[in-house]
């Protein structure tokens, strides 16, 4: 799913404030005693990507380009955590940077909060209150479809299930993430949206991209209109065009049938 599992963070999120277990403008330092005190970023900034955190932590020099997000282990986000405060490009609430830095800290207050691990919290929180399944954080091996090299034999995904995996590990089936999407944007079957959706005009869309996989997802709220594509290779400004378009032939759709019924009308 890659970053389309941002949005099933900040859903748990918006559940677990309602839940009153944690409040969506308290601060991380309440739930990561690491943080620096002076650290004011709040639950709803990581959500928004409004916590001026950069889009990356800094990772580790031998880390292995063909699998970035390895060497980010549980020590090295310690030490991220424990100088949060010089990791800002941006006083908190300034400006919108996108972050996946920001989305493993939430991740991490989450569970701090609710004194479970992510996996288990999104079970709880969003997947069962749905009823779906096929989406978790260690697939069995038999049922994960990867990229292949030019000479055809599988390429070993990226490593995802560490302090990086609430920002960006979630596998899914498209039957599972297709039946996400139409809960929490069409049918709104967990209330008003996270605040994880982008917003361009009406609509309310996520991607998400790894070494091999890519993932789009959108829907014009108060509609039966949405769209899912997944794809395997290419590039995924291409995933995000085709979406794009499905929705605009979509749309274009009823129009074309309303000129029918006038001209039959005629």
């Amino acid at each position: 799913m890659g970053s389309l599992t941002k949005v099933v963070t900040g859903t748990l999120l918006m559940q677990m404030v309602r839940a009153e277990l944690v409040g969506i403008d308290d601060q991380v330092a309440r739930w990561l005693p690491m943080v620096p005190g002076e650290t004011k970023t709040t639950l709803r900034q990581l959500a928004e990507h409004t916590s001026g955190l950069s889009r990356l932590p800094k990772l580790p020099a031998h880390t292995d380009p063909r699998d970035p997000y390895a060497a980010f282990g549980a020590e090295e986000f310690i030490q991220v955590l424990h100088r949060l405060d010089e990791l800002t490009e941006r006083p908190p609430g300034a400006a919108t940077v996108y972050s996946n830095l920001g989305y493993a800290v939430l991740g991490a207050a989450l569970e701090a909060a609710g004194k479970a691990q992510y996996e288990d919290l999104v079970h709880r929180y969003v997947l069962a209150p749905l009823v779906i399944d096929e989406i978790t954080a260690h697939p069995a091996e038999d049922r994960v479809l990867t990229g292949r090299d030019w000479r055809g034999r599988p390429r070993a995904p990226w490593t995802m299930d560490g302090p990086i995996l609430p920002a960006g590990g979630l596998w899914a089936t498209p039957r599972a993430a297709a039946a996400l999407v139409t809960a929490l944007l069409v049918d709104r079957a967990l209330g008003e949206p996270a605040p994880s959706w982008q917003i361009a005009g009406e609509l309310r869309w996520h991607n998400g991209a790894t070494r091999d996989a890519s993932v789009f997802a959108a829907a014009f709220p108060g509609t039966t209109d949405w769209v899912l594509v997944h794809r395997l290779g290419g590039r995924p400004v291409r995933t995000d065009s085709e979406g794009l378009d499905l929705l605009a032939a979509a749309r274009k759709a009823p129009e074309r049938e309303d000129a029918k019924d006038k001209d039959r009308a005629s």
